[in-house]
């Protein structure tokens, strides 16, 4: 009895496209707001942070790139791989810049420190492992 009951449950819900297409939507507009809070009020924070570990701030620039232009080819699904690579690597310098803190930490409700900073990375690395499925502006070519 639970096997069919599985069976039909796998048959009402198997659209592994339609669930790409959500995670890429989900991760690319929720990483869109903050690529948006940084063009509003720039990036002169992160330079400075930059600058205070010895970096050159040029690098802030690239906050645009991370937070802008890979969360919309991961949404359009153009070039999504590569572009979650560079959405999760974001999210490393941004854990490396504010988060160090918060490694060993948990909230008041129990959350780790770093939650939120690991579920966009490791939503950023299925995504890049599972590409950008049939609902795409450009559509997955077969590598097999």
């Amino acid at each position: 009895m639970p096997a069919r009951i599985n069976m039909f449950f796998t048959r009402l819900t198997d659209y592994p496209d339609t669930g790409l297409l959500l995670l890429r939507l989900t991760f690319g507009i929720l990483m869109l707001f903050h690529g948006v809070a940084k063009i509003e009020h720039g990036v002169n924070w992160i330079i400075s942070m930059l600058q205070d570990a010895g970096l050159p701030g040029f690098i802030a620039y690239g906050v645009y790139i991370g937070e802008i232009v890979a969360p919309v080819l991961i949404i359009l699904g153009i070039f999504t791989r590569p572009a979650a690579l560079i959405y999760a690597l974001t999210l490393i310098v941004a854990t490396l810049l504010v988060g160090t803190g918060k490694f060993f930490t948990l909230t008041e409700v129990g959350a780790w420190g770093l939650e939120n900073e690991m579920l966009y990375f490791m939503g950023g690395i299925a995504i890049m492992l599972l590409g950008p499925g049939q609902y795409s502006v450009l559509t997955r070519t077969s590598l097999r």
